[in-house]
């Protein structure tokens, strides 16, 4: 079977670092699925706006080379422990797909576009298949949920200075302390001294985090440095 994208994905994410490890965690992040070719198509958008969430099949474009094995380090766990791929939601797959579920803001017929919210995809992602988030069959708030129930990822505080946050605007800076406060950092780095940089739309974000605080310490925009 051969597929192809359908579409494409606009996020403020540019790169793989700092984007949120699973869809709906940061609610406030936008995104825009962007239909292409014989898909852009404003018939195909028709009734859409009758749901709340959609769910994405998309591919993993960062890992397609990447060695794939039986068995991956979940982040969650530290990546000191290993499970089974078909128990984890690694990008490391062998067939590179991914499955995220996003809250439909607008659907634009005119300009085959939707704008959703909750992404966890960096921009430029091709998504093959987009399908209506139904509610009773698709939540089962009673199941059980692995190692995501004994392994939480703990949240750190954010600050931001009123300088940087003049420059990013209010709305830009309260998608940014959302996905700030997940901590990007890998679950095993400690080093209170070591600073980290991110991309954020045009930005490149620099933060330290010491003492379970998380601290912006400079912003750029990526032509400048």
């Amino acid at each position: 079977m051969n597929i192809e994208p359908i579409a494409f994905f606009e996020s403020p994410f540019t790169s793989k670092f700092g984007i949120p490890r699973q869809s709906g965690i940061a609610c406030e992040v936008p995104g825009r699925i962007v239909l292409t070719g014989k898909y852009r198509q404003a018939e195909s958008l028709r009734g859409l706006e009758d749901y709340d969430y959609l769910w994405m099949i998309w591919g993993f474009s960062e890992h397609v080379d990447a060695e794939k094995h039986a068995t991956v380090r979940p982040p969650i766990l530290g990546g000191n422990e290993r499970r089974g791929v078909w128990a984890t939601r690694s990008p490391f797959r062998p067939n590179n797909l991914g499955l995220s579920s996003v809250r439909i803001m607008k659907v634009h017929a005119d300009s085959c576009t939707i704008d959703v919210q909750g992404a966890d995809l960096m921009d430029g992602t091709p998504i093959y298949d987009i399908k209506p988030y139904l509610p009773y069959v698709d939540s089962h708030p009673e199941a059980k949920g692995g190692i995501t129930e004994s392994h939480q990822w703990n949240e750190v505080s954010v600050e931001i200075p009123e300088g940087i946050v003049k420059c990013l605007g209010d709305q830009n800076t309260a998608v940014l302390r959302k996905v700030l406060a997940l901590d990007p950092r890998p679950h095993y780095h400690h080093d209170d001294e070591r600073e980290y940089g991110m991309s954020f739309q045009q930005w490149n974000v620099r933060f330290r985090v010491e003492q379970n605080v998380l601290k912006v310490v400079d912003l750029f925009k990526k032509s400048e440095k």
